[in-house]
C-alpha cells in the first residue's frame, strides 16, 4: 500500500510542472473537448466516414444490377422464348397439358 501511494506521490510530483502550463492544459481540454464532447466530434467522424464508404459500395453493387438486370430485361422483352422460360423457371407457370415436379436442394 505504501509503494502504491509513493508511485503516486512520485508521479504527481512529476506531472504538476507540466499541470502548471496553462498552453498545455488548454491543448489537452480542446483535445478532450473534440474528441468526446463537441457536435462533430472525432469519434462520430470515423463512424460516419466508415458508413459512407459503406454506402458507397452498396451504391456500386445496385449500378452493376441494374446493368444485368436491365439487359435481361431488354433479353426477355426480345423473345418470347426467353419470356416463357423465364416465367417456368421463376414463377413455375405450365401449359394445361404438363405436370411441374420442383426439387428442393437441401
Amino acid at each position: 500500500m505504501d509503494t502504491l501511494i509513493g508511485f503516486f506521490t512520485q508521479l504527481w510530483e512529476r506531472l504538476l510542472p507540466y499541470l502548471r502550463n496553462k498552453y498545455l492544459l488548454t491543448i489537452i481540454f480542446v483535445v478532450v473537448w473534440l474528441t468526446f464532447f463537441d457536435r462533430n466530434n472525432f469519434i462520430d467522424r470515423v463512424s460516419l466516414i466508415r458508413e459512407s464508404h459503406q454506402l458507397k459500395n452498396d451504391c456500386e453493387y445496385y449500378r452493376e444490377k441494374i446493368v444485368n438486370d436491365s439487359a435481361r430485361l431488354v433479353e426477355l422483352h426480345s423473345s418470347p422464348e426467353m419470356l416463357e422460360k423465364y416465367a417456368r423457371e421463376q414463377y413455375l407457370m405450365k401449359k394445361d397439358n404438363e405436370d411441374i415436379f420442383v426439387i428442393v436442394d437441401h
